[in-house]
């Protein structure tokens, strides 16, 4: 449970990061296109980590 509530921490600071640099930059800046794909995969590591543990529940 620490671990999803820390991505999900980390997901939504990449997001709101993501948010801000899109703001600034606009969508086609590299650095808007590596913040996404940082957010992208902070995404599928929450994923990963939320449907291992649905699969094997802890008692």
């Amino acid at each position: 449970m620490q671990t999803d509530n820390i991505l999900s921490h980390h997901v939504e600071t990449a997001r709101q990061k993501l948010h801000d640099l899109q703001n600034k930059y606009g969508f086609g800046h590299a650095s808007v296109l590596k913040q996404s794909m940082v957010l992208d995969e902070l995404i599928n590591q929450y994923q990963y980590t939320y449907y291992r543990r649905k699969k094997n529940p802890t008692v």
